[in-house]
């Protein structure tokens, strides 16, 4: 989810402020509007089942002074987002007479390409927020490259910031028939997930697998291999996924897990046919990570879960 966004991002002309002028001046652009939301850090406008965007007189006449962020272009025109605080945003809804959703629900909800394109946006949004004083000299910050760059005000300093980035490993650790699954206290009882965790500075991707395994469940690691990664912009991470092997199965869970345990693939059979167990949404690629893993083993977990909607 969020991934494989299919947008030329043009990041090598955004610096170019003729073609910038020539893209905000197009008749086809539109406008992704991103309402603040102290719970949910931003919501977007939808209507139906994909994203409501401004087109370019919408956004003249509507939000003529709202400075915009270019996204890239999908073939269809331009497309820019544009931040407003939570009254203007309401008032627009009202307005056009459509909903607003936070980004987990788009997800879950949207077309990938809406989905995708609310995660960056997002993510962009957030960095924007807090990129406003240069953290060298104090200076405020200016947004240059139509919203992808900032640099201090201050020309004796004059250093350039970019969107912020956290990278973070999330893995599925095998050891013979079982997989290694782990919870929080502050989760629902019987939702388990695997195991994830920022890496450091100075520290291979692998490193970071083998840390974190240790640390949250005292399980040693030895091969680990890449799956997959995902945008994860709550409020900045990139996911990449690990599948690893276990060297030993000892657990001792640390104190960032309340429980961590080994499933076989009929143990989760079984936990979510009775209910006694679920697994992260559809939106996380933790639970592609789970998915991987069963269909290793000869269980497709979507087709068992349409198995048992049908049955309820």
């Amino acid at each position: 989810m969020f991934a494989g966004l299919a947008l030329d991002r043009h990041a090598e002309q955004r610096e170019d402020a003729a073609w910038a002028l020539a893209q905000a001046a197009d008749p086809r652009s539109r406008y992704l509007v991103l309402r603040e939301d102290a719970r949910d850090g931003y919501r977007a406008l939808v209507a139906g089942a994909g994203l409501r965007l401004l087109g370019s007189v919408e956004q003249r006449a509507l939000l003529p002074q709202a400075a915009a962020t270019y996204l890239g272009e999908d073939g269809a025109g331009p497309l820019f987002s544009i931040q407003v605080d939570a009254a203007a945003g309401a008032a627009l809804a009202r307005e056009l007479a459509v909903d607003d959703l936070d980004l987990r629900g788009a997800g879950l909800r949207l077309p990938g390409f809406d989905s995708g394109l609310f995660a960056y946006a997002r993510a962009l949004a957030h960095w924007q927020s807090r990129a406003r004083w240069c953290g060298a000299c104090g200076a405020r910050l200016e947004l240059l490259a139509l919203g992808h760059r900032a640099r201090c005000s201050n020309p004796a300093c004059g250093i350039d910031q970019f969107p912020r980035l956290d990278p973070a490993i999330i893995v599925i650790v095998g050891w013979q028939d079982r997989c290694l699954l782990g919870r929080q206290a502050s989760w629902q009882p019987g939702r388990w997930s695997t195991l994830a965790g920022f890496v450091e500075p100075g520290e291979s991707l692998e490193d970071a697998v083998r840390r974190e395994v240790h640390e949250e469940a005292g399980v040693r690691v030895g091969a680990c291999h890449y799956h997959s990664s995902q945008p994860w912009p709550f409020p900045a991470a990139l996911m990449l996924g690990f599948s690893a092997e276990a060297e030993d199965p000892a657990i001792r869970v640390g104190h960032e897990l309340a429980a961590a345990r080994w499933f076989s693939a009929g143990e989760l059979v079984d936990g979510l046919a009775d209910g006694s167990l679920s697994l992260p949404p559809r939106v996380s690629v933790s639970r592609a990570l789970i998915a991987h893993w069963l269909r290793g083993r000869g269980v497709e977990l979507d087709v068992l879960e349409s198995g048992h909607r049908a049955a309820d």
